[in-house]
């Protein structure tokens, strides 16, 4: 377990190099780069913002034109192809799409233009459509709906709110104009609340019709066409089949763009390269003719990057150990057993300056405690198999995601080791298999013994290792004091309660109560227990004496020590709290064989073994998901509260590095030192 010891690194150059140093950080992505205020009238710092703007812009375009050519030019993808990872391309292939960066932004834009015309065709079809159907109720209308009337005769073109027969209309007229008979009247067309309808009378007449037509609630028709609504239609007609045509060839010409996806692919990564680039140009200190870059890297990574600068450009590189008051990034390195644990590491916090690397004891325990949650051979052998094939299948898998798949396959190694044990192959399946279908009962034994059986017995063992697993958080306290040379504190912090709760524990032991509650075949002796008894009560007087030494105060110093010793309860939930292994650890088998013996309820035969299998399949599938879910949980939280929580405190700033942050390729470099 290691927390890489940092440098603090100065950068000084010529302005005429910077581009290249600039672009040769960023491809190393070895150095975290920081800003610092400007000397007065000497140095100064740029303004970007403007360039960064312009480039997302750009980026922004492409990303868009990539979401268009998935929607019209769909690539079928693989289920796995996110472990697939970036895609490695030489230095030589990234300087040649550098040159095709403009055409390929011409690209993108024609892209985007294309998409803006499709989306404007659809909704000018949308509304051409819209009018024609509007006409429908119309086409019986051989003149415009425009039309007001002649010299002598006045012309109605509208619609009544609800359905209206001929003779009801001119009965209702009658009644409001009794003296007006020169009315006719035409039924267009008539729905459930609208009839449509061609009314003519003599001039004359025309207010007193169109105040009786209103008080009916007749309305002129919206927007009426000059021409007759069938002469209208067919207009409308050829105007969709135009818009049609040309929506055909915006669609095969976006097609013809499918095969540009890797260079938009590349024109995305590489404006957030130049995005990346120029937030860090936003931070260097620079003069007329020099700049200076400052930031942190690994101690170890300090003579090869130092050395490839010199012998590249002309500059001077100047590193220094960070002062007691800096914030100095966090960069952890472990051997491939303890390295999985570290994105669990980040998921709480990095360890702060000064704190110890925790992955290596935490990976020790945290493949345990898994494998003893789901605690079942077959389910840990899928795990394996599973991440095993997919670590050796996609070499280029991100390292977060490699160093969670490395994880899950430990874990999976030591399900398979505890289901062993406690002989759990798909909870009881070989047994119920072996009686349904071939009339004989075949078990495979547990080498140590049956959790279902002997519940307690698993009980007791969870106990045992979570105290284990607390004192070894406590060690981890012990040496993080020892190495900054505070001896009182290991001893205050540490030493008093292993004594006062390991003195408890062992005096417990000594009661037959207690062994017999926990199914112990042993008591410890009276000796033993006396022993006990006189180290707990050294470390509670410990506890009680030094727990609130910061304080001045003799008075608030013995009540902090009260308060300090009745933490000791919190060491009681803390072991409590590892019964959770033996209630994970029976969920999986019991549902396992809840299956199982759904699997078998239609008996054997063929029809038996096609229901056995369907239940076997989806049951077991559900339980392995849900049951690894809970065992990554509950592992988790027995890392973050009770293991943590004697020795961690954690609030480290990850490591950062400038370095091209891309999204689909990769940089690969022949000789990269």
């Amino acid at each position: 377990m290691a927390v890489l010891p940092m440098r603090r690194i100065s950068i000084y150059g010529l302005k005429s190099q910077r581009k290249g140093v600039l672009e040769l950080l960023q491809r190393r992505g070895a150095v975290e780069v920081i800003g610092q205020s400007p000397d007065e009238d000497k140095l100064s710092t740029m303004d970007t913002q403007a360039a960064r703007n312009q480039f997302l812009s750009t980026q922004s375009t492409a990303k868009r034109a990539l979401e268009i050519l998935d929607v019209h030019c769909p690539v079928k993808k693989s289920p796995l192809a996110m472990l697939e990872g970036r895609k490695p391309i030489s230095l030589e292939a990234y300087n040649n799409g550098l040159q095709r960066v403009k055409e390929i932004s011409a690209v993108a834009s024609r892209i985007v233009q294309l998409e803006r015309e499709r989306e404007d065709c659809k909704a000018e079809i949308l509304r051409l459509q819209t009018q024609k159907e509007s006409l429908s109720p119309w086409l019986g209308l051989d003149i415009s709906m425009r039309m007001k009337g002649t010299r002598s005769t006045s012309v109605f073109i509208g619609t009544f709110p609800q359905a209206y027969t001929r003779e009801q209309i001119l009965t209702a007229l009658a009644q409001k104009l009794p003296e007006v008979h020169a009315i006719e009247v035409e039924v267009l067309s008539t729905l459930s609340q609208q009839t449509c309808v061609f009314l003519l009378c003599l001039s004359e007449e025309s207010a007193a019709v169109e105040t009786a037509l209103r008080s009916m609630g007749f309305a002129w028709p919206p927007n009426p066409s000059k021409k007759p609504p069938s002469e209208r239609v067919k207009q409308l007609e050829g105007w969709i089949g135009e818009q049609e045509e040309k929506l055909s060839g915006v669609l095969q010409e976006l097609k013809t763009y499918g095969d540009r996806r890797e260079d938009l692919c590349f024109l995305y990564d590489y404006y957030a390269m130049r995005i990346e680039k120029y937030e860090v140009l936003a931070l260097l200190r620079q003069s007329r003719r020099t700049f200076i870059i400052t930031g942190y890297l690994p101690a170890k990574n300090v003579p090869a990057l130092e050395k490839e600068l010199t012998e590249t450009f002309t500059v001077f590189v100047e590193s220094e150990e960070p002062g007691e008051d800096e914030e100095v990034p966090v960069a952890l390195e472990n051997n491939g057993f303890a390295a999985p644990m570290e994105p669990v590491l980040e998921g709480y916090s990095l360890p702060k300056r000064g704190e110890v690397d925790p992955c290596t004891p935490m990976a020790c325990f945290y493949y345990v405690l898994f494998g003893l949650m789901l605690s079942d051979a077959a389910y840990g052998l899928i795990m394996v198999i599973g991440c095993a094939f997919a670590l050796l299948k996609f070499k280029n898998m991100e390292s977060g995601l490699k160093k969670s798949l490395k994880m899950f396959m430990y874990s999976g190694i030591s399900t398979t080791f505890w289901g062993i044990l406690f002989g759990s192959w798909f909870g009881d399946a070989v047994t119920v298999i072996s009686k349904t279908f071939f009339g004989t009962e075949v078990t495979i034994p547990a080498l140590w013994f049956v959790p279902l059986n002997e519940p307690m017995r698993l009980l007791v063992f969870s106990f045992l290792l979570g105290i284990i697993h607390l004192f070894a958080g406590l060690g981890v306290q012990f040496y993080q004091c020892v190495r900054a040379g505070r001896w009182k504190d290991a001893i205050y912090d540490v030493v008093f309660w292993y004594l006062l709760v390991g003195g408890g524990i062992v005096y417990l032991l000594t009661m037959e109560m207690t062994t017999e509650m926990l199914g112990l075949g042993f008591t410890l002796p009276e000796p033993v227990g006396t022993i006990s008894a006189v180290c707990a009560g050294i470390g509670a007087v410990g506890v009680l004496f030094t727990a609130g030494r910061e304080s001045k105060n003799p008075g608030k110093r013995f009540l902090k020590g009260i308060y300090g010793l009745y933490n000791v309860s919190g060491y009681l939930s803390d072991i409590l709290s590892y019964s959770r292994l033996l209630a994970l650890g029976l969920a999986t088998g019991v549902i396992a064989s809840v299956f199982n013996q759904m699997g078998a309820m239609v008996g054997g035969g063929v029809v038996g073994a096609i229901v056995f299998t369907l239940v076997f399949l989806i049951g077991h599938t559900l339980n392995i998901g849900i049951n690894v879910l809970g065992a990554y949980v509950h592992t988790n939280r027995l890392q973050y509260v009770e293991f943590f929580g004697k020795f961690y405190e954690g609030g480290g700033k990850k490591f950062n590095p400038f370095a091209a942050h891309t999204k689909y390729y990769k940089i690969r470099e022949e000789n990269k030192p």
